[in-house]
């Protein structure tokens, strides 16, 4: 692919892999540093995430260790191929070509067996991946975020981070979303909430729920689905553990919660995928956040390999 480079630090030290069409590997690591091009921009951005996120990784590097979240070898001793894609990037190209670029190279990747995970950029980034999934019918988006992202549109921008919920609900393979972490103020207005309630594929977990009720009473409320993927905003998460957001906003959702809701989806059906978004590292603190968004890819990886869902 033209727009995707090489980056001088790999994910926890995977192999390099820039040839997406000669791709042989379980997992792959894509950066897109995606920037929604709205016509107010935002005073921070997340463009530099990707590279912070790959930094903090290699703290995590030797993945042999035993560790004690899932009592013993990260991988469960399997034998896992992954790879780090390097980022995609838009040079020069028009946006709208930039975004099919975006979904061109997710399916190459899902044609090829391999599980992407996608460290962006912001929400917006979302949009042009699940796009790639049309393949993968009745899929459930599983959202974790502080905010509703269903606005139609923002400056005229309808694939912006204030939207891919909204476009989530258009695709006709996604029989499903879950919102879980919804809390505080947003960019919502009632109008976007009623319209989100409205739509029969929309499912809405505020985080106080989640706290009051438990991880597994929200599982339960999950539909069932042969396919899930997972989209994080770190804002979804409480500022506590991530508080490299451009909202941070109390009360969002516990490093073990994430973790045993991905555990518990994949005893549901198979995860197809995921993105780590709207990490800000000029906002965080001794790269809390970007520490947390490199365990929690691996906790996703690992997840999978002791589930033994590799390939599709």
């Amino acid at each position: 692919m033209k727009n995707l480079i090489s980056v001088p630090i790999t994910f926890a030290g995977f192999s390099p892999h820039y040839e997406l069409r000669s791709l042989d590997a379980d997992f792959a690591i894509i950066g897109v540093p995606y920037e929604s091009p709205y016509l107010n921009k935002q005073s921070y951005s997340s463009k530099n995430a990707p590279a912070t996120i790959r930094q903090e990784s290699l703290r995590y590097e030797k993945t042999g260790n035993f560790d004690f979240d899932f009592n013993g070898d990260l991988f469960g001793g399997n034998a896992i191929k992954c790879v780090d894609c390097g980022e995609l990037i838009n040079r020069t190209e028009p946006f709208d070509k930039y975004l099919q670029t975006i979904t061109n190279s997710i399916k190459i990747l899902l044609n090829r067996s391999t599980v992407p995970i996608v460290i962006g950029g912001d929400h917006g980034t979302s949009i042009p991946v699940l796009k790639a999934y049309e393949a993968f019918q009745d899929l459930c988006v599983v959202q974790i975020d502080a905010h509703l992202d269903w606005l139609d549109e923002r400056d005229g921008v309808r694939c912006g981070f204030s939207s891919p919920m909204r476009r989530a609900s258009e695709l006709s393979n996604v029989s499903s979303i879950v919102q879980i972490g919804l809390r505080g103020q947003g960019s919502a207005r009632q109008r976007e909430m009623d319209e989100a309630l409205a739509c029969r594929k929309s499912l809405l977990i505020k985080a106080e729920d989640l706290h009051e009720n438990g991880v597994a009473e929200g599982l339960n409320r999950i539909p069932t689905s042969p396919y899930y993927y997972v989209t994080i905003d770190a804002d979804g998460l409480d500022p506590s553990i991530a508080p490299g957001v451009g909202y941070p906003t109390p009360g969002g959702v516990s490093y073990y919660q994430l973790f045993n809701i991905l555990r518990g989806l994949a005893k549901k059906g198979k995860l197809v995928g995921m993105d780590f978004v709207e990490v800000v590292p000029e906002n965080d603190v001794a790269n809390l956040t970007s520490l947390f968004a490199a365990r929690q890819i691996l906790n996703f990886i690992g997840i999978l390999a002791h589930n033994r869902q590799v390939g599709y």
